[in-house]
């Protein structure tokens, strides 16, 4: 496991975020981290189009447990 600092500014915003979600500091800021750098990957993608694609991914992945 690594650490990354990040600014106190955007850390609240990850805390704030993460209560949302029920997800941990950290786990938001990876959902944050995935979502950039699919967008990199794919900049003809709407963030729609990749939130699909985590669905699809978080689906397929659970099917595969099953």
């Amino acid at each position: 496991m690594s650490i990354v600092k990040i600014s106190e500014e955007l850390h609240s915003i990850a805390r704030a975020r993460a209560r949302v979600f029920n997800r941990s500091i950290n786990m938001q800021a990876e959902h944050w981290m995935r979502i950039g750098k699919l967008i990199e990957e794919n900049p003809d993608m709407t963030y729609r189009d990749i939130w699909k694609l985590l669905l699809e991914e978080s689906e397929a992945e659970t099917s595969d447990a099953n």
